[in-house]
């Protein structure tokens, strides 16, 4: 088994009460992200953050220079840990997050974060694109309702469906409590 990093996706100010995109269960999602931190920590395991600035300074949410942007203070990131910043959904896209990697051989990348449907969803499929297996902590991502043609999906619905089609043959899901055992 290759060495393996987590990846710490957009667990941001906005997504929580208060911020301009809050996610059903984003809490919850945060405390078990916290927890395959602190285990990624304990094992010397190597852990990027990352967190989504939209490239308008007027735009409407991830605005730059807003407390919106802010990683959330439950996921924090410690001195020294990588902090890579994306205007794309796929965190590979446009950033040095595959060179980081790669300078240090990993070859299995942990996703946690939000949301489930976009930004997990974009990274764990690049992340599998370009070689790497990758594993999703289900319940340590979020997501929203989304309204298509007049119709309401849940934000239950949309994040299973999200994980169901990454689990078809992009990565493996598994629960906080799987992964940690």
């Amino acid at each position: 088994m290759g060495k393996r990093a987590t990846l710490v996706v957009d667990i941001q100010n906005e997504y929580f009460p208060g911020g301009k995109l809050p996610l059903l269960g984003i809490e919850a999602a945060a405390a078990n992200a916290a927890r395959v931190i602190e285990a990624a920590r304990d094992r010397g395991e190597r852990l990027i953050h990352i967190h989504h600035e939209m490239p308008d300074p007027d735009a409407p949410i991830f605005t730059p220079g807003t407390a919106g942007v802010e990683i959330h203070e439950s996921v924090r990131p410690n001195d020294g840990e990588p902090v890579i910043l994306k205007n794309h959904p796929n965190a590979f896209l446009s950033t040095d997050l595959k060179e980081r990697l790669d300078q240090e051989a990993i070859a299995e990348v942990v996703v946690v974060g939000a949301m489930s449907h976009m930004c997990v969803e974009a990274t764990t499929r690049a992340a599998s694109d370009l070689g790497y297996r990758g594993t999703v902590i289900h319940d340590a991502c979020a997501t929203m309702d989304l309204t298509f043609n007049g119709e309401t999906a849940p934000a239950s619905h949309v994040h299973a469906t999200a994980m169901a089609a990454l689990a078809f043959a992009y990565a493996s899901i598994q629960s906080v409590e799987e992964f940690l055992a």
